[in-house]
């Protein structure tokens, strides 16, 4: 069963294996990932882990352009599947575009569910943060993860075009999800 668990540099093998599926410098949506980011080296990988943990730390100041976010990887058996985010607030941009939530599974873990059960796990975890209500977005040809969305209540708003191609925004209500589905650590 999988599980999610705080981004580690304890799965730099595992999470090399996973980029090299989707390809080098492709974007992995819920990662955090960002095209300066070094990560061919344990050193850059392991500064890249310790910025997407901070992000959740509402202690520190969040950088400018960006809002607090709990990044989560998706792991079963300490094999890295892939990523789901929840922002903390939206911004103009993730009013937009963004959304609350993204995430991202590695073409080898596909059309078995991961997504799906990765964010029916995150979206209490979003009602216990205070928010009544997420937005998520997905690009509109991409047909498994509006159904991911649909899965969980979500409720199309409309599909415009943004900063990141055509894109279809859902307003998921909080109050309507079950309890978590799964193990979170």
């Amino acid at each position: 069963m999988p599980e999610l668990i705080a981004p580690t540099a304890e799965l730099y093998a595992s999470w090399l294996a996973a980029r090299e599926e989707w390809g080098p410098g492709t974007h992995q949506d819920g990662s955090g990932l960002r095209p300066a980011d070094d990560v061919d080296a344990a050193a850059g990988f392991a500064t890249w882990v310790d910025r997407l943990r901070r992000q959740g730390d509402e202690s520190l100041p969040a950088e400018e352009g960006r809002v607090h976010a709990t990044h989560w990887w998706i792991v079963e058996q300490d094999s890295y599947l892939g990523a789901i985010s929840l922002r903390h607030r939206l911004n103009d941009f993730l009013l937009r575009a963004g959304g609350h939530i993204g995430y991202g599974v590695r073409p080898s873990a596909r059309g078995r569910g991961v997504a799906t059960w990765a964010l029916g796990a995150v979206l209490p975890l979003a009602a216990a943060r205070g928010l009544d209500r997420v937005l998520i977005t997905c690009a509109d040809g991409n047909a498994a993860s509006a159904r991911v969305i649909e899965r969980h209540g979500g409720v199309l708003e409309d599909v415009r075009d943004t900063e990141l191609g055509r894109t279809r925004r859902y307003w998921i209500t909080l109050s309507d999800q079950p309890a978590a589905s799964g193990p979170v650590r």
